[in-house]
């Protein structure tokens, strides 16, 4: 499985939950799977999913998913640590870890290689963390969208890319319904 199949699989069970989704073909692969306006896809700002999704998480009490990439994670590597040192229950990353750069061309990142991203998580204090095959994915968040557990998930899958078109909706536009669907919830 590569990451749109993983993306397709998730797509019912994280329809009605507030996601931030990580740059580039990761959104672009969603919003053309299942566009949901409860789904802030990030259009730049590369390594910052989690961490946004974070911020969201702390800042109201509805479950947040942040979906992110093993490159993404890389990048931005303060982003485990802060995440284990500001605990939210109502917080899931999910990083789909291909093991490569996908929206830049597939070139191979660390976690292809010899870094673990779960021992990563792990080691920075991250207290519950599963690492699973991308075909037991969907039932991995199932369970953590059910717990009362901030869950890291690192769903190792393929790499790989197929066609999608650009998002051409406004980034403006993507965050006011994101923050409409936030008010709504928390009402």
């Amino acid at each position: 499985m590569i990451r749109s199949d993983v993306l397709r699989e998730i797509a019912p069970i994280i329809a009605d939950q507030l996601v931030v989704c990580n740059i580039g073909l990761p959104s672009q692969e969603l919003h053309m799977i299942d566009d949901q306006p409860s789904t802030f896809y990030m259009l730049g700002t590369m390594g910052l999913s989690s961490s946004i999704g974070l911020g969201v998480a702390l800042a109201q009490n509805k479950k947040v998913i942040s979906i992110d990439g093993d490159g993404s994670v890389l990048t931005n590597f303060g982003t485990l640590p802060t995440i284990a040192n500001n605990v939210a229950d109502n917080f899931i990353l999910l990083i789909i870890d291909n093991g490569s750069y996908g929206s830049t061309g597939d070139q191979p990142t660390y976690a292809g290689k010899k870094t673990s991203l779960a021992a990563v998580a792990t080691a920075c204090g991250c207290e519950n963390v599963i690492e699973c095959a991308a075909e037991d994915t969907a039932e991995a968040l199932r369970r953590a969208i059910e717990g009362d557990k901030m869950t890291i998930i690192v769903c190792k899958c393929e790499s790989g890319n197929i066609k999608v078109p650009v998002i051409t909706m406004d980034p403006v536009v993507i965050r006011a319904r994101f923050m409409t669907e936030i008010e709504k919830r928390n009402g």
